[in-house]
């Protein structure tokens, strides 16, 4: 796939996350995918996820601990196989009742249609503290 098909393809896959649509999101990973985001472990979905499976887990994760999720994607830049993103992530920590409102970077990785990496870059401090509840922050 050429660069401009690469972008569109990860275009839609934003599309999908935003309507909700995961299983849109699944369709388009590569059976080995790997899918990384750095940060700590108070983070349910923080971690590197490899296969379909186990993103779907972060998916999931992302759907039971959080709401009023927005991505916005202000920037993609592609060469050769890869597509970059830039742009801003806010949602509500359920549990918490903490807002997350950060800058993020997404790197893709494209092989004949279909993610095979995803590494995600964001304010990972900010995040562990909106999973962090007064009590356990007194501890």
């Amino acid at each position: 796939m050429n660069e401009q098909n690469n972008t569109k393809l990860i275009q839609q896959m934003y599309a999908a996350f935003g309507r909700g649509d995961v299983q849109t999101i699944l369709d388009h990973l590569a059976p080995d995918v790997e899918w990384t985001m750095e940060g700590p472990a108070v983070i349910p979905y923080a971690g590197r996820k490899v296969g379909i499976s186990q993103v779907a887990g972060f998916f999931e994760a992302l759907r039971t601990t959080q709401q009023n999720q927005k991505l916005t994607i202000d920037e993609y830049i592609a060469q050769g196989d890869r597509v970059v993103t830039v742009g801003r992530y806010s949602a509500l920590v359920m549990a918490t009742g903490k807002q997350v409102d950060c800058a993020v970077a997404h790197v893709f990785s494209v092989r004949d249609g279909r993610i095979t990496r995803f590494l995600d870059f964001g304010d990972t401090a900010q995040m562990a503290e909106a999973y962090i509840s007064q009590t356990a922050a007194a501890w």
